[in-house]
């Protein structure tokens, strides 16, 4: 019994902060503890294969934790959209973008069922965590994909239930899932 409440008062405490709307807090709690580790950045974007020049979208932006490092890969010819619905973090993205000086960075304030890209705007539609909160995802990013240019593509990363952290916020989405809502939406998978 002890264990279960020293679990409780964090979670409680998380959730919390979480709903206060402390930007500082929220972007804690999406970057958290190892998350270098556990998503391997550098390894996401080289996979990726960006060339400069390119535009990307961050869809579910939070903090910006790709979409500065997406922005570097694009390099200063290249666009990201960060995009996000929470306006406490759209403020942060903005902020970090001009005091960091990522002019190739635009930050977009989106709405729960509208990326608000504008038509053949991207090159790849990137989401990092963000899968599983979307309502009615096939419908969802078969409007997202008016926004893909010409041999655009998609790139999802979402927990796939193992571990704590999707086992106990219930965060995730299986691989079959996506695949078939992807395949739904008018997508295929290219790798």
């Amino acid at each position: 019994m002890r264990k279960h409440r020293r679990w409780r008062l964090p979670l409680c405490t998380l959730s919390l902060l979480l709903a206060s709307g402390c930007a500082t807090c929220k972007r804690f709690a999406y970057e958290g503890f190892g998350r270098d580790r556990s998503q391997q950045p550098d390894r996401v974007i080289a996979a990726l294969g960006l060339k400069p020049g390119e535009r990307v979208a961050d869809l579910g932006a939070g903090g910006g934790y790709f979409s500065f490092r997406l922005a570097d890969a694009v390099g200063s010819t290249g666009r990201v959209y960060a995009i996000d619905v929470d306006p406490d973090m759209v403020a942060y993205l903005r902020t970090r973008a001009t005091d960091d000086g990522y002019e190739n960075v635009e930050v977009l304030q989106a709405t729960a069922d509208d990326s608000g890209l504008p038509a053949a705007s991207v090159d790849l539609l990137f989401t990092c965590n963000t899968y599983h909160h979307l309502n009615d995802r096939t419908a969802y990013f078969a409007r997202a994909g008016a926004a893909l240019r010409p041999g655009g593509r998609v790139a999802i990363i979402d927990h796939n239930g193992s571990g704590w952290f999707p086992w106990l916020f219930g965060h995730a989405t299986s691989t079959e899932t996506i695949r078939s809502e992807m395949e739904a939406a008018g997508y295929r998978l290219a790798d």
